[in-house]
């Protein structure tokens, strides 16, 4: 008796746990810092390299090595198109262009690098985050701000993937 009810135990508990590693959590992190001595907004995002290779996968049909030793220059353009398609920032009410600088994989992420120069001052920033929705839609972004010493967050989803905030 005793050895059917560990059993029992150990079937509901491996299938507890199966279930658990099925469901995979979608979600990318990216820090917004304000540089006021050099004018600049410096950006870092992270986002899992598998998802992201999936993606432009998907969109553009085509087999996407990211992150590898098999990484091509043609993939690392359309990683930068599809950056700027889905990645923007409005300083002050006012479209500003992003700047990809540079990239690096950390274990399962691509830490990506941007830039927003000539920025003197910041009374409101507007993020909106699109990466990865147009093939997974349950994809969430979470923000982190700092302009100067106020830090602020925002969680940017497919129904909500922009977010204003004031300074």
């Amino acid at each position: 008796m005793k050895n059917k009810r560990l059993l029992l135990f150990l079937m509901v508990f491996s299938l507890a746990v199966s279930a658990f590693e099925m469901h995979k959590f979608y979600v990318s992190v990216t820090q917004i810092n304000f540089a006021q001595d050099k004018k600049t907004i410096q950006i870092t995002s992270r986002i899992f390299i598998d998802d992201l290779n999936n993606t432009l996968e998907k969109k553009h049909k085509k087999k996407f090595y990211i992150g590898s030793t098999k990484e091509s220059d043609e993939e690392l353009h359309l990683l930068k198109n599809y950056i700027n398609e889905n990645f923007s920032v409005k300083v002050n009410n006012k479209p500003k262009q992003v700047v990809y600088l540079d990239k690096e994989i950390e274990d399962d992420v691509i830490i990506l690098y941007q830039v927003i120069r000539d920025i003197p001052k910041i009374n409101s920033l507007e993020i909106k985050n699109t990466l990865l929705f147009d093939f997974l839609p349950e994809q969430q972004h979470i923000i982190h701000t700092q302009v100067l010493d106020k830090k602020q967050s925002a969680l940017l989803t497919l129904e909500n993937p922009a977010e204003l905030l004031k300074y």
